[in-house]
């Protein structure tokens, strides 16, 4: 049996990606510190991500300060939104065809 992967996006292969993905898709928006610390990843780390999938025009930063303090705020772009959904779609797909 083939399996078709033609809607598996190579943005979302990484399992941190995945997951940030899904906390913006679930959530508005969210915050760098807060992502950072529910996903429990360095700063490093998250922003190497976030810049991959700003990159691939899948999420919207929004630049602030509160106060005097500089504040990021990251939220899914549709194009985002709509990859995301068909990568899980595919997911489904393949899940399916391995009953």
């Amino acid at each position: 049996m083939k399996i078709a992967l033609i809607n598996f996006d190579k943005a979302f292969e990484n399992r941190l990606r995945l997951q940030i993905m899904s906390v913006l898709v679930a959530n508005e928006s969210y915050d760098f510190n807060s992502l950072k610390e529910l996903l429990d990843v360095t700063d490093g780390n998250l922003a190497s991500h976030l810049k991959a999938l700003e990159k691939e025009e899948y999420i919207l930063v929004n630049k602030s300060f509160i106060g005097r303090k500089p504040n990021t705020r990251y939220e899914a772009s549709a194009k985002g939104k709509t990859a995301f959904k068909k990568h899980l779609e595919a997911l489904e797909n393949l899940i399916k065809q391995q009953k």
